[in-house]
């Protein structure tokens, strides 16, 4: 820029940054790298909304002590030894990697594209600094949940607006809806079912759970999740009773979303389903919720039951055609932009 006076600080060419986002990874299975990453992550307001006089003793008392050894453990199970990572921390750097070269066929070295975490590293704010740095004015947000919660898109985008607060010149900033109804992550969620499905009798789609509570206090996951399901079923072409909808991981004494996965595929054991197969549509990765939860503790209540057959289908992760489904929505997020 050659009219900018011998003192001026540099200034960067303009580019527009494409930030994704997903839940986040402790760095290792150890004790102290658990109590750090479950510390964040439970003492998120939008995750445990209790007050934190109430909360708080609870949690550095007794859960912070106990429970970093069992998640720990459950961590290890499917810890990728040979990265040191794990499995969500790895299939994010291959989406980021996917998504960024699929981009750049359309807009060449113009867009920036990056991921964060909301707990743990790679932090969104140290992110947001490094786009701010590279000379991006612009930010397309991204959290990679297809149904909208509070307690997952909506913490996302909180921490994202509190590090763009520390930025002394601001970029403008869109973020990205839920896509749950997108055309096409639906196909390409039913392509990733049909792949795998086999003579399943029954498809049990498991979504994360939430407190009953949230749903009454206007959150609008669960009715998302239905749609969900409802359209994945209409694009398979299965009668309503071949597709369910449940809920998984739930915590503390509250009522959750039911009906509970764990309880339900016991349940369609004993009244005589054998064969079953899992898909996760809430997860746009596979994590500690899929890979360790639905094919340990939700696989084994199914058999122990008397189930012969689980299948789990995997989540999208970096399947072409999630790339693809992720890109459309960021292209129509550009418009104007580019």
């Amino acid at each position: 820029m050659s009219h900018l006076p011998p003192d001026h600080p540099p200034v960067k060419p303009r580019k527009i940054g494409v930030l994704i986002a997903n839940l986040g990874t402790p760095d290792s299975p150890g004790y102290w790298d658990m109590r750090r990453y479950l510390n964040e992550f439970l003492s998120d307001k939008r995750v445990i909304d209790y007050p934190a006089w109430k909360w708080q003793p609870i949690l550095q008392g007794i859960i912070l002590t106990k429970r970093p050894f069992s998640s720990g453990k459950n961590y290890a199970l499917i810890w990728d030894k040979a990265k040191d990572m794990s499995p969500l921390m790895v299939i994010t750097m291959a989406q980021t990697e996917a998504l960024r070269a699929r981009l750049a066929q359309d807009y060449g070295e113009q867009v920036m594209v990056d991921f964060c975490m909301r707990y743990g590293n790679p932090s969104t704010e140290s992110k947001v600094a490094e786009m701010v740095a590279a000379g991006c004015d612009r930010i397309v947000f991204f959290p990679l949940y297809p149904q909208y919660a509070g307690a997952t898109t909506g913490t996302a985008n909180d921490q994202f607006f509190r590090a763009l607060m520390k930025e002394k010149w601001q970029p403008a900033v869109r973020t990205v809806p839920a896509y749950f109804d997108r055309p096409s992550y639906i196909e390409a969620l039913a392509a990733s079912v049909e792949e795998k499905m086999g003579d399943a009798e029954l498809l049990v789609c498991s979504y994360h759970g939430m407190p009953k509570r949230y749903l009454m206090e206007g959150d609008p996951y669960h009715c998302q999740c239905q749609k969900t399901t409802r359209l994945l079923r209409e694009r398979l072409g299965l009668p309503e009773e071949k597709i369910i909808t449940t809920f998984q991981s739930q915590f503390g004494p509250e009522d959750w979303l039911r009906p509970y996965t764990v309880e339900e595929v016991a349940a369609r054991a004993q009244a005589g389903v054998k064969r079953i197969a899992v898909v996760a549509p809430a997860f746009s990765a596979d994590c500690i919720e899929t890979l360790e939860e639905i094919e340990g503790e939700i696989r084994e209540s199914f058999e122990h039951a008397g189930g012969e057959s689980f299948t789990y289908i995997p989540c999208l992760n970096e399947r072409p055609d999630h790339i693809e489904a992720l890109a459309d929505a960021v292209k129509e997020n550009l418009a104007g932009w580019i």
